[in-house]
């Protein structure tokens, strides 16, 4: 029988007892104060001090680099965040029952077919006009035929929050077997998987996919830096991620999309129960 083993990745230190509670993994990003029982990011080999600029991928390079004996025969492992959390399964998000019950707690059958599992896809034909006109002039004015929603693809919404031409400039930094194939991916599709969420059963995959995304961020470390101002900008190496990840293991793996709740367990009047 497979093993569920999911990581959820939090900012603040109150809600180590509720990730607990959920039977997660409490991991915690960044330079923060926290109290023992977390699992963190600046221990051993690490990135930490980038978490400003990476988000969790800080912690992606800290179990690559120290914990990667993670799997144990067919199991799965997986990451979620203090507000998005995998939906389990047959469980609808409005249904009256308590959170713990909504979310994932065991591996589906239907997941025997595949080798990775990522969150749903979110589309770019529902960016409303008013968010393009506040926020995506420039890329608009770089490409006119986006007043159109069905020209509307991935780069064209992250060229609305993150600067026009810097995924190009990313692009070009990629390996030969990624280069064209990813810039044909933003370019002809207009939906993505969301948030940089994924559940694996396979190490050599994961593995596979930590080399590729860290050699690249290297490479764009030498372009981007880390002068950075402004939230479409300072995590730019998660947000580039944020489009490749899917991108890669759709290439490399048989995946399978699965529903994401979205609830902040940050809040404080909200109830697990």
């Amino acid at each position: 029988m497979s093993n569920l083993k999911i990581y959820c990745l939090c900012i603040n230190d109150g809600l180590l007892d509720k990730v607990k509670s959920l039977n997660y993994i409490p991991v915690a990003l960044g330079k923060g104060d926290y109290q023992r029982g977390w699992l963190r990011d600046n221990t051993g080999t690490n990135i930490s001090h980038k978490n400003k600029y990476y988000g969790e991928y800080t912690f992606h390079y800290w179990l690559w680099q120290n914990d990667f004996d993670i799997f144990n025969g067919n199991d799965w492992v997986g990451f979620c965040t203090y507000r998005r959390f995998w939906m389990n399964e047959k469980i609808v998000s409005n249904s009256e029952i308590p959170f713990k019950d909504k979310i994932l707690n065991r591996v589906p059958k239907i997941w025997n077919d595949y080798d990775v599992i990522l969150a749903n896809k979110i589309s770019m034909n529902n960016i409303k006009l008013i968010k393009i006109i506040k926020y995506g002039k420039q890329a608009l004015l770089h490409n006119p035929k986006a007043i159109l929603k069905k020209n509307r693809n991935i780069k064209f919404q992250f060229e609305m929050f993150h600067g026009v031409g810097v995924l190009d400039k990313a692009i070009n930094l990629l390996d030969s077997e990624d280069r064209e194939d990813f810039r044909e991916y933003v370019n002809n599709n207009n939906s993505y998987n969301q948030a940089n969420l994924f559940i694996c059963r396979s190490k050599k995959l994961m593995s596979r996919y930590y080399q590729t995304i860290f050699d690249w961020f290297d490479k764009c470390e030498k372009i981007f830096g880390f002068d950075l101002e402004g939230y479409g900008k300072i995590r730019i190496y998660g947000f580039l991620a944020e489009r490749f990840l899917p991108f890669w293991f759709n290439k490399y793996a048989k995946s399978l999309d699965w529903p994401i709740l979205f609830q902040d367990i940050d809040k404080e009047n909200f109830n697990l129960k």
